[in-house]
Order: structure tokens, then sequence, then C-alpha cells
């Protein structure tokens, strides 16, 4: 049971036991994504997901297109569908492709992620509203934002929270989405622009986030999403979503690392190695390390399709190489 000190008052939420408990349990999920070498999942489970991803984050926000119709203009292929909805899929796919050119701490990125995902969509992509704007519910207002000659200010804030503040990179993602979402910065895109972030702030935590569609549990309790929200907005603190949140990140982490896991081919093991490579060079030996299971002969033909694609150079011979990445 955490101490009194453990569950404090924070700028923008209350500690509480729920809090510590979930983020207890992704840290020890996340442990287990590392040792299974899932931070990079296998490429055919990297696309369903993006897919799974773009399709709930839309269809919040009404997008009818389908996963197979996601996919196939992931593919490039021709979708007959409303003109709107495939813009708003296109753009999506080129937003999610870029996650990684990113800056999680820059609103000058976050603007330019908004202009790519509202292009030809809105007046003003990748600009803050100067105007006012409320979110309607029916036949009534269930949010009024700040006035938009507040809207620079205020997320000027929440960026220099996000930056300084000594909270972990998970919570401070949770405050992000509900904060951002009650500036609601812009005229429209706040909600598939708060998805979006919180996912590039998670990235800085961890590599699976990227691959994680943490959308899809979003939009399966989209009832509660709202009302959490709305809760938030009446207590004037984001502690609610915060628990709403991190359990449906901890729903996506026990839904991945209960997946059957087939046996990653040659070149998902360099790109996997890669993106966890910290040193300079590295020798075949350091290779086995991150995959213990693999023969010698195995980590050989490995490093040599590296070098083959352009990912490696080698220095050295035989047992003597040494690697650095292209």
């Amino acid at each position: 049971m955490p101490s009194n000190d453990a569950i404090m008052q924070h700028k923008y939420y209350d500690g509480t036991a729920k809090i510590i408990s979930l983020s207890t349990e992704i840290g020890r999920l996340l442990g287990v994504v590392d040792a299974t070498n899932l931070r990079k999942p296998p490429t055919a489970l990297r696309k369903k997901n993006k897919v799974k991803t773009i399709r709930a984050s839309l269809a919040i926000e009404g997008n009818t297109l389908s996963e197979e119709q996601i996919t196939a203009l992931l593919e490039n292929k021709r979708v007959i569908g409303p003109v709107k909805d495939i813009k708003e899929v296109q753009n999506a796919i080129q937003v999610y492709e870029q996650l990684s050119d990113f800056d999680a701490f820059s609103k000058t990125s976050y603007l330019r992620a908004h202009e790519v995902l509202m292009s030809g969509l809105v007046e003003r992509p990748g600009q803050f509203r100067t105007g006012s704007v409320g979110v309607v519910q029916g036949d009534r207002i269930a949010h009024l934002a700040p006035p938009g000659c507040n809207v620079d200010n205020l997320m000027s804030s929440l960026f220099d929270y996000l930056e300084r503040s000594e909270d972990n990179l998970i919570i401070k993602s949770c405050v992000f989405h509900y904060e951002m979402e009650f500036i609601h910065p812009f005229m429209d895109g706040n909600g598939r622009m708060g998805r979006l972030w919180q996912t590039v702030i998670l990235m800085r935590e961890n590599p699976v986030f990227e691959y994680l569609p943490i959308e899809l549990e979003i939009k399966k309790s989209q009832k509660e999403y709202y009302q959490v929200l709305s809760q938030c907005d009446k207590e004037g603190l984001s502690t609610k979503f915060i628990e709403y949140i991190l359990d449906k990140i901890k729903l996506s982490l026990e839904e991945l690392v209960s997946l059957p896991q087939a046996p990653l081919s040659d070149l998902d093991r360099l790109h996997y190695f890669l993106s966890q490579m910290t040193a300079g060079s590295f020798t075949r030996k350091d290779y086995q390390r991150v995959f213990p299971k693999i023969s010698s002969a195995t980590a050989t033909r490995d490093l040599r399709k590296g070098i083959e694609a352009g990912l490696l150079l080698r220095s050295g011979t035989d047992r003597l190489s040494t690697y650095q990445k292209k």
C-alpha cells in the first residue's frame, strides 16, 4: 500500500493508489516486451496494428472506412467511399508513417503533425484556433473551450510541463492527452491529435508504443472515454482520465504479450537490434547477447544480410570483425 507521501497533489492531477498500481503493472509488461524482443514486433503485426490504430482513432470521429479499405489505401489501391473519409485515412497513414520524425517536446513539431493530419480537411491546418469553440453532444454543449486568445499560452505551458516535469513519461502522456482535449487548440482534429501525440510521447519511453493500438481499446469504451473527459472537466483535474488511459495502455500491452510469437526473420532481428543499439560499433557476440537462442552461424548470416541490405558496415575479418550502423 503506498504511503500518504506517495499519494500527493500534482499541478494537473492527484496521485492515487490506482495510478500507482496501473503504472507498476505497465512497467512489468514493458519488461516482458523487452525480454521477448517485442520492442519492434514482426513486420506483419506492425502493419496490422497500424491499420487498427488508424481505423479506431478515425472511427471515434465518425469515419466509416473499414480495416480492409484502410489496408487497401495503405497499399496504394483504389477504394470507393466518401471522399472526406478517404482523405482522413490518407492523411492519417502519412502522419503515422512519420511518427519517429516528430519531437514530443516541440510545439512546432506538434503543429506540423496537425498540418499533415488535417490537410485538405480544415482551412488552417497546423495553426491554433483564434476563435471560440465548444464540444457539442446531442443538443447540448458538453464543453466550452478556453478563448482562442489563450490557446498559444496554454499550449506553451503544457509543453513546458511535458519537458520539465519530474513525472514519468507515461503519466505525462496521459496528462497531455487530457489537457490538450480541454484546451481544444484547433477548430477540428483535436481528438485524433490528442491520441496521436500521446503515442509520440509514449514512444520516448519504449519504441513498442509506435505499434501498440491503444486507440482500439479507447474505441471499445468510447462512451466511457467521453464520460471521463466530462468528469475531469467538472473536477478540474485529469486524475480520472489518467486512470482510464493507463488501464487502456495495460490492456493493449497484455494483448500484445499474449499473442503467439512467430520467429523473427533475419531482417526483423537486424532492425530490432539496431533500434536498441547505443554503442558506436558491435561484434557478433554483442548481437548474440540480444538473441541468445540463435547459433553463431545464424548470427553471421544475419550480419552478412545486414551488409548486403546496406544496413551495416564491417571492419576486420572473421571473429575479429566489428560492425557499425550505416
